[in-house]
């Protein structure tokens, strides 16, 4: 239940902030950004990748320490300048990044007090944080033996993990980026709910999100930035905030059809994979793949649905040079002859591209700068005599920088310094360089703004109009039937369904994504 528009209004100002401008070499992030945060209100802060967001959050943070910006901050009632994160973090701000600050090998209770463990007779009071631990883990609903090491938990619960690290250290304002994004239905939803609770208690929330549909269910208030300024911000309760309207702050225009119209010319098949089974890589006797078949056309965009966990990254990579798994059995074919994908360099020699669910972590090298990234799955492209060509790596990178609209001021800019959108761009283009016959994208708009969204839409119809095969593996169901003529779906490694586009519905993919049974199209 919304708190009433007139309780929100009196509510007193948690935070300020004031003519925020942050510049970085040759570009300015932020500038003369502003920011009202009212006691106990979800405030969400939405726009396009490259907004400027999360530099916003960084300097409320402290990851940008006071000096390195100009203008001011007032949090409860006073102006705060903070030079670090535990600065801000002994105020009772506490922010949970996109990509989740967890160490993989250590226990849940471990990480919850790392950094900030309690101390009994000058030594860490192991017995008093596993006690500490059982109730924060009961506030955000986390049922786990605190022993349990992180790797061994799914990532919807290792975000409840990080929550709960916040409530340790006696959080007032959560600011939370991206939360929900690598999150299934289910856990993205106990997610929300958690924050009304908190809410319930008086705790103020930020939330950054591209999924506007979760904004507009349970944000308060609205800040939109674009091109690294303010725009407005909106009341939700009072303003008839929807989607269509923060799309038209966050993009400056009408969006139109968030999928361009298209009219496909599909052609024969061209890529067929028969009875694919592919066992995990560390339990032999799990099977990641069980005889999965399916088939693309010529021009034809197919999509993958299915719940986290259901297989289909893992028949993905599995395709694509064997990266992941143990092949048992399984037959490929493009255009009638039998092909053999027994390493990356095979695939991509077959003219098979795989656009990685996770490209900071597999689909880029965060230590190269646009150019190199660019040109890095086929160097060869460019070599003559085994040295490659820099002018013509210059022009191809600059040329993809424009076609693409990366936001960079030159192709020498390093790839960790781009939002997550324009990496995202970055990774299309060193595989569009490949020029692939079959395009494998793996939640290509995860983290996405809705802007860079439609701008990848509109590049994959141009890719199947050349007479490329795209498949696409998506979470979001509205995405898959938007964009795909034909789906198949996805249980327990298992391929259960296969709909048409003009068939499609999101109640009929959800019964085929949660069963082995053949579910009949109507």
């Amino acid at each position: 239940m919304r708190c009433p528009r007139w309780a929100m209004s009196a509510a007193p100002v948690l935070l300020e902030m004031r003519s925020i401008t942050k510049t970085f070499p040759g570009v300015t992030a932020l500038a003369e950004v502003d920011l009202v945060v009212r006691q106990g209100e979800i405030h969400a802060v939405c726009g396009e990748n490259g907004a400027g967001k999360s530099t916003l959050m960084k300097v409320l943070s402290g990851v940008h320490q006071h000096g390195t910006y100009s203008g001011r901050i007032h949090y409860r009632g006073e102006e705060v300048r903070f030079g670090d994160i535990r600065a801000s973090e002994r105020a009772g701000i506490v922010i949970i990044h996109q990509e989740l600050a967890l160490v993989p090998g250590m226990s849940i209770t471990e990480n919850v007090f790392l950094g900030n463990e309690p101390r009994r007779h000058g030594a860490i009071d192991w017995r008093g944080a596993r006690r500490r631990l059982l109730e924060l883990m009961a506030k955000v609903g986390l049922h786990e033996d605190p022993d349990t090491l992180i790797k061994d938990i799914g990532v919807g619960k290792q975000q409840l993990v990080e929550i709960a690290k916040a409530f340790a250290k006696d959080v007032k304002l959560l600011i939370l980026d991206e939360p929900t994004a690598a999150l299934n239905e289910a856990d993205s939803r106990h997610l929300l709910d958690l924050l009304r609770e908190f809410k319930g208690q008086g705790i103020t929330s930020i939330i950054i999100s591209h999924k506007l549909n979760e904004i507009e269910a349970i944000a308060d208030s609205i800040t939109i930035l674009r091109d690294g300024r303010t725009i407005e911000t909106l009341d939700v309760h009072a303003d008839g905030v929807d989607e269509d309207r923060i799309v038209r702050g966050m993009v400056g225009r009408e969006l139109g059809s968030r999928f361009p119209d298209r009219a496909p010319d599909i052609g024969e098949v061209f890529f067929e994979v028969r009875d694919w089974t592919v066992r995990h890589p560390v339990s032999a006797e799990r099977l990641v793949c069980k005889g999965s078949s399916f088939t693309v056309r010529r021009g034809e965009v197919v999509g993958f649905a299915g719940l986290m966990g259901a297989g289909r990254t893992e028949l993905a990579m599995s395709l694509f040079g064997r990266s992941y798994g143990v092949w048992q059995s399984g037959r490929v074919f493009k255009d009638g002859e039998e092909i053999r994908l027994r390493s990356v360099s095979e695939a991509i020699g077959h003219g098979l591209a795989y656009v990685s669910e996770d490209r900071k972590a597999i689909g880029l090298n965060l230590l190269d700068d646009i150019k190199t990234s660019v040109v890095a799955a086929k160097p060869a492209k460019l070599a003559r005599h085994g040295v490659i060509d820099r002018l013509a790596e210059h022009r191809v990178a600059e040329g993809y920088r424009r076609d693409l609209r990366i936001k960079a001021p030159t192709v020498y800019e390093g790839v960790a310094k781009l939002s997550g959108g324009n990496q995202q761009k970055v990774v299309l283009a060193k595989w569009m360089f490949t020029d692939p016959d079959l395009l494998i994208l793996d939640e290509p708009t995860r983290g996405i703004d809705v802007g860079a969204k439609s701008e990848i839409y509109g590049l994959i119809q141009q890719l199947a109009a050349q007479g490329k095969g795209v498949v696409v593996i998506s979470s979001e169901l509205p995405e898959l039937i938007g964009l795909c003529d034909r789906v198949y779906t996805v249980f327990e490694g298992a391929i259960t369904g296969e709909v048409a586009r003009a068939d499609a519905d999101p109640e009929l993919l959800m019964k085929q994504m949660t069963t082995t049974k053949k579910i009949p199209v109507p």
